[in-house]
């Protein structure tokens, strides 16, 4: 079908006449004259003209015959009223003929399509015809044409262009940024080849379709099967809201990811026991980390200290002279000034408090490590925020600083650092526990002994040998990233959330295990981000820590640390035993390897 190039094709087709607003041309009106284009009605207009014909003429007539008299010649002398008179009779003359003759004309033609002969029919019947043609014509909307290349035809030549098979074959109701609202109108089979086509702007899909997220899911994922050529009917569609990722979580969403959740627990922490909710597709994980739940439970639990609280932010600011820079630390840096610096920073947030700030210099850039609480939300846009208002408060007193940059990497944020290592980072924990000697040998299938020198061997020496940086242990991160996953956290801040020291020392005279774990960038909240998801809400209300705490604010975000902690704290005490017992890769072979693959291809 043919389509209109663009909207001002189209317009330019109703300025010419097609359309209601000109009867004229469309023969919807037959009975109009030019006479109906005067400013007055007929009747006055005629009479001003034939007043001033006559008049002129009078006026004239009585000059000619003065000058008739006296000699005088008629037109070699002229006065302006003359000149005048004359141009007013010529033009009056010339209306009166005008109108008059056109009336008469018209009137012999009606009276001739009355009465006349064949001759006079046939001239209508083929003026009638000529002109149904050509509002055809104007009525039809200009085909879609594109440019023939020379090396095709060695000349440029237009004509119409056909569309692939998977392309729209018609023009989309609603295609274009100025009728977008209507792009809803068509199916989702002619939007999703739009958008493949390029015609349809993926990212918009949400909006032109009236906030129906998931029709807008299904056209983006038809669109990329159009495009890729490849099925994605494993990636599951249905069983997801997908309003509630809309502006907040994920954009241009195709489908969800399945990630199966198990469940490690009891885990008795603080006197209170706890099912830790982990989401992976690692084998023997969750099984592993429940043995060191039990282990712990067993002994009497575990308990945790929380002893520093507080997200880093650190832009990056440069000065015309490394003196100026350090002025600025100075004054950042002087107790006087922390008052007016965190009036500033906490006025844009109900929650956010500001704890201190740490510079550091390399030539004339300064960087400035703010750190703040921020209640029950892990706080990177809260922080980011507040910086961003005393950068602003700064510039009035330092107007030659240039910021670079809100984070200059000083933060540091989802890259390990010595600085969150040993400044910390979010919440800094340490959980701990006594694991008897029964146990150790009951549960663990292990001895206190192997266990102590395969901690200094392999937690501890062998990770100085590889130059770790926070990672003096055994598997925290499999802990933490399983955690984070089910209950909404950022993934790629389990790097520094991961950073963790594993600790064995003999207790009770030598018969009993004290083991620990210090975790000083456990990055988490329970407002904000994914934990607002259904399935990751859920996961935080089976921990008791869904939601802001409203009576002592950070609160559910510290206990979930404490938590994430004493998962750890039950993975390294399971890994470490299997590893000391010899039984690590027979458990892998047993629960960590999958034979579906390999039966399939044999």
């Amino acid at each position: 079908m043919d389509c209109c190039i663009d909207a001002s094709t189209c317009a330019t087709a109703k300025l010419v006449g097609v359309g209601p607003a000109n009867k004229s041309m469309n023969g919807n009106n037959s009975n109009s004259k030019p006479s109906d284009a005067l400013p007055l009605p007929v009747g006055m207009t005629n009479k001003v003209f034939f007043v001033l014909f006559f008049t002129a003429s009078y006026f004239l007539m009585r000059r000619w015959r003065e000058k008739m008299t006296t000699s005088t010649p008629l037109l070699h002398v002229m006065s302006l009223g003359e000149m005048l008179a004359i141009v007013a009779q010529l033009a009056s003359f010339i209306y009166l003929i005008g109108f008059f003759g056109i009336d008469y004309v018209q009137n012999f033609i009606t009276t001739s399509k009355t009465i006349g002969g064949e001759g006079s029919a046939a001239w209508d019947d083929d003026f009638d015809q000529v002109r149904q043609e050509e509002e055809k014509e104007l009525m039809s909307p200009p085909p879609c044409v594109r440019s023939i290349s020379n090396e095709e035809l060695g000349v440029a030549v237009v004509k119409p262009y056909q569309p692939p098979a998977r392309q729209v074959q018609h023009q989309l109701k609603g295609e274009g940024a100025i009728l977008l609202p209507l792009l809803g109108d068509n199916e989702d089979e002619d939007i999703a080849a739009a958008v493949s086509g390029g015609k349809v702007a993926s990212y918009s899909l949400e909006s032109a379709l009236g906030g129906d997220c998931r029709r807008a899911t299904w056209v983006r994922r038809r669109a990329l099967e159009m495009t890729t050529g490849r099925c994605l009917d494993g990636l599951p569609l249905d069983g997801f809201d997908y309003g509630s990722i809309l502006g907040q979580c994920c954009e241009l969403p195709v489908g969800y990811v399945q990630i199966p959740v198990g469940v490690a627990g009891p885990l008795l922490l603080d006197g209170f026991e706890n099912m830790v909710p982990m989401a992976t597709t690692e084998g023997c994980l969750v099984a592993s980390t429940n043995r060191g739940c039990k282990a712990i439970h067993m002994s009497g639990g575990a308990t945790s200290v929380l002893f520093r609280d507080g997200m880093t932010r650190a832009p990056v600011v440069r000065f015309p002279t490394a003196k100026r820079a350090a002025q600025l630390m100075s004054y950042l840096e002087h107790p006087k000034n922390s008052d007016s610096l965190s009036l500033v920073f906490n006025s844009t947030s109900r929650f956010a408090r500001l704890q201190g700030i740490k510079c550091a210099i390399a030539g004339r850039n300064l960087y400035m490590r703010f750190c703040c609480s921020t209640g029950d939300a892990m706080g990177m846009n809260m922080v980011s925020k507040g910086v961003q208002n005393v950068l602003e408060f700064l510039q009035n007193d330092f107007p030659d600083m240039d910021v670079i940059s809100v984070s200059g990497n000083f933060c540091a944020d989802k890259k390990p650092t010595a600085v969150n290592w040993i400044e910390g980072r979010g919440k800094s924990v340490v959980c701990e526990a006594v694991i008897t000697e029964a146990v150790v040998s009951k549960v663990l299938k292990t001895t206190v002994p192997a266990l102590l020198e395969l901690n200094m061997l392999k937690n501890l020496t062998g990770s100085a040998l590889a130059g770790a940086m926070g990672g003096f242990n055994a598997h925290a991160s499999n802990i933490v990233s399983a955690v984070f996953i089910a209950t909404g956290q950022d993934p790629a801040q389990n790097i520094e959330s991961s950073h963790c020291i594993t600790m064995m020392e003999a207790s009770n005279d030598g018969k009993d295990l004290h083991v620990s774990v210090t975790m000083p960038c456990i990055e988490v909240g329970t407002v904000g981000g994914g934990t607002q998801l259904a399935s990751q809400a859920a996961c935080l209300n089976m921990l008791g820590v869904k939601g802001a705490n409203a009576e002592s604010p950070g609160a559910n975000a510290q206990s979930l640390a404490r938590i994430v902690a004493g998962a750890v704290l039950a993975g390294e005490l399971s890994l470490m035993s299997a590893l000391a017992a010899g039984q690590l890769v027979n458990s892998h072979m047993k629960y960590n390897r999958s034979n579906k693959d390999a039966k399939a291809s044999a």
